[in-house]
């Protein structure tokens, strides 16, 4: 039966689609309040899951957008790349701290100013 909460997540769910999954805007688009949408989302497994799979979607979209930029020789979308997704064969910045010393202690006594 289409109830009106049935329609109105229907609605979240094509403005969602439509907005690349910006909940802000998919609520706005359909006159909803996000807590609502987040009512819907955490209450009903099937919004749910329908949401995030938009999600899933979302992210192969922008995915296959930062393909297109590394073929077309964008050095920063290749550094991106290489920094996210080729950690394990050693694309990553990390710090290396190098330690020569030993490790000194001193021992500070406090005493409140007397008044004069």
């Amino acid at each position: 039966m289409a109830t009106k909460t049935n329609i109105l997540k229907n609605n979240l769910i094509e403005a969602l689609e439509q907005s690349l999954g910006i909940v802000t805007t998919a609520c706005k688009k359909v006159k909803c309040n996000r807590s609502t949408f987040y009512k819907y989302y955490n209450n009903d497994k099937v919004f749910r899951e329908k949401v995030d799979d938009l999600q899933n979607l979302t992210l192969d979209f922008v995915e296959s957008q930062l393909h297109e930029q590394i073929k077309e020789g964008n050095t920063t979308a290749t550094i991106f790349y290489l920094k996210t997704k080729g950690k394990k064969r050693g694309f990553i910045e990390r710090q290396e701290i190098q330690m020569d010393g030993g490790i000194e202690s001193k021992i500070i006594e406090w005493t409140p100013a007397k008044d004069k």
